[in-house]
């Protein structure tokens, strides 16, 4: 099979008429589990045959071909990193450079709707309106409930849906003592009038890749926790604590973050809240499940390849990872430090609005620093003269319900604000995936090599030992053609943005499929559905833009389908604008997951 000759990126039409061809990924890897599953394990690591197994898995799914053996004309690019750009803004507060997280949660508070209805008189309805950062801020200023009952009634649900009754898997870790400690001195600040900021008592769940103290960091292993100390608690977890949030516990992911389902033989599988048959979607699957049950309005995710907004739109919530360098890595384990960075859950834009406030790195000297823009979501027109990229070829290759459902989201925001849909074509979509799956499986081992060289192999899950076996695999040559394609995508959406304001895509080419028991043990290698997940995720992280999903509808089977909107470096605010706005015009439909926990309902 010859390897492919790349022309020059300037080269290549990027508009509707382009004769870029579009290979939609044609895995070769039929889903196993079970037993099978570790037979494979064991053929993959046996010295020879593995290592031809290993050369015939990539060469069948082109990585040899399109990635490894290459010939491309651009210089490898190592980082997603961006430089400044003062990019025009519409409908934005700036905020001021030495704001402390209280100071700038005060600051996105300030820049929300009037109009949200906070009543507790009833709980809410089928057709939920979801508590939020606000709605809980002003109960416990009124004193119609304290922050301990609220973690008293966390603190049931968790017990009630963790039984063998639900067995939702939401949490790798909790201290009851230590919520109720933290709930204890924040309900004593209401009581004297001195709450920290809006945030004070509002429960935030930690997705366990990121240090947050009395916990351990697992990284979804059994054994990460006892080989790295958490001394300390992350930079974004420490922000979220200076504003008097109550962390709520570490939530469940994906065994090192190796896979797009949740499935975890170690700590439990996350159920999704609207269907517990079926998937969370991974790596950040406790966090998007816990929002999406009503246990927390915010939780914190990590986002290496879609980890945050993937499992968003499976289960329905906001998925929000900003541009690359926005929020801090400290404290968060270095699995895939040029494409992974933390990321929002939350159960509303408005919500993802005010987390992020909270945690935007603001360390680095003030003239080096990015300016923030916060969005004004106070205008009832939203923003104007929108452009959306779509690259039709791309779009459509998602199962039916979400091909229709996404379209028709894009139509109704034409019809609502008048925003323009642009034809483009975004080329080497698939390589740009294999790219970034060499280029995140090359850093994980690296990252790893000092643990998992003294480390027994019967510690790892049977589908992480696949999934690292073939990191490991990947050779030198690989990796820098990776970061060559990843200079060559730079280029091409760079181009596309001098026209468009976003490009839009769904945000999984599938929705969350069945849970299945053979599974829950051994973990399961299902690439199939894997890079149909990940389909749409790849920009996001590999060219370190700003994403955000939001949910736009469900599937036949009533299962969330997210719509994606990825934009230009540092334009997180025009995001969270077009994503409020594709979520008002939408929320009248959304229906109650059917595990839900209304954490303000009147006793």
């Amino acid at each position: 099979m010859a390897a492919k000759v790349y022309k020059p990126a300037a080269e290549v039409n990027l508009g509707p008429d382009s004769d870029e061809f579009y290979i939609s990924p044609n895995v070769k890897a039929p889903r196993v589990a079970g037993l099978l599953v570790k037979i494979f394990v064991w053929i993959l690591e046996m010295p020879i045959i593995g290592s031809m197994v290993l050369y015939i898995l990539k060469k069948d799914n082109l990585i040899n071909k399109l990635v490894q053996d290459a010939e491309i004309p651009e210089p490898p690019l190592f980082t997603s990193t961006h430089s400044w750009e003062d990019i025009p803004e519409q409908n934005v507060c700036l905020t001021k450079p030495d704001l402390s997280p209280p100071e700038r949660v005060q600051e996105a508070v300030s820049c929300l709707p009037a109009s949200l209805e906070s009543t507790l008189a009833g709980s809410p309805p089928s057709s939920p309106k979801r508590w939020t950062i606000r709605d809980f801020n002003r109960a416990y200023s009124s004193g119609e409930v304290t922050p301990v009952q609220v973690a008293k009634r966390f603190l049931a649900a968790v017990k009630e849906c963790s039984g063998p009754g639900l067995n939702m898997a939401f949490f790798i870790s909790y201290s009851p003592e230590d919520i109720i400690r933290q709930a204890e001195e924040s309900t004593l600040r209401y009581q004297r009038g001195t709450p920290l900021s809006a945030m004070d008592g509002i429960l935030v769940a930690v997705k366990d890749e990121i240090d947050c103290l009395p916990y351990p960091t697992t990284g979804g292993t059994r054994w990460l926790g006892r080989a790295r100390a958490c001394a300390a608690d992350a930079a974004a977890v420490a922000q979220l604590r200076a504003c008097g949030a109550v962390l709520a516990g570490k939530t469940n992911m994906h065994e090192l973050g190796a896979g797009t389902s949740g499935i975890n033989p170690h700590h439990g599988s996350t159920r999704n809240p609207h269907n517990p048959g079926r998937v969370s979607g991974g790596s950040s699957s406790g966090s998007a499940a816990a929002v999406c049950a009503g246990l927390c309005p915010v939780a914190l995710g990590v986002d290496g390849g879609g980890s945050v907004r993937m499992p968003a739109a499976l289960c329905g919530v906001v998925g929000f990872k900003p541009t690359a360098g926005r929020l801090s890595n400290a404290g968060v384990l270095p699995l895939n430090w040029t494409v992974g960075m933390p990321g929002i859950l939350a159960g509303t834009v408005e919500d993802a609005a005010v987390a992020y406030s909270a945690i935007v790195d603001q360390s680095q000297p003030s003239y080096l620093r990015p300016e923030l823009n916060l969005p004004l979501l106070k205008s009832s027109l939203s923003i104007k003269n929108i452009k959306l990229a779509k690259y039709v070829k791309w779009f459509n290759d998602s199962s039916e319900d979400i091909r229709s459902c996404c379209d028709k989201s894009l139509q109704m925001l034409h019809a609502h604000y008048g925003w323009e849909t642009l034809d483009v074509t975004i080329p080497e979509i698939e390589e740009m995936r294999l790219a970034h799956y060499v280029t995140i499986g090359s850093e994980c081992t690296a990252s790893l090599a000092k643990y998992l060289d003294k480390l027994k192999r019967s510690e790892i899950g049977w589908d992480v030992r696949v999934a690292l076996g073939v990191y490991g695999s990947f050779s030198s040559r690989a990796y820098l053609n990776s970061q060559r394609l990843r200079n060559r995508q730079m280029y091409f959406h760079k181009e596309i943005f001098k026209t468009a304001d976003v490009i839009v895509s769904p945000m999984t080419g599938v929705t969350a499929y069945k849970l299945q028991d053979d599974a829950l043990k051994s973990g399961e290698l299902d690439y199939i559905n894997g890079a149909a997940l990940v389909r749409y995720s790849i920009a996001g992280n590999f060219l370190g833009l700003p994403a955000i999903t939001v949910m736009v509808g469900y599937d036949k089977a009533g299962l969330p389908i997210g719509l994606q909107f990825i934009g230009r470096p540092w334009s997180e605010a025009t995001l969270l604008h077009i994503a409020f706005a594709m979520q008002e015009a939408c929320k009248k439909h959304y229906r109650k997951p059917e595990v839900f926990y209304d954490l303000l309902k009147k006793d």
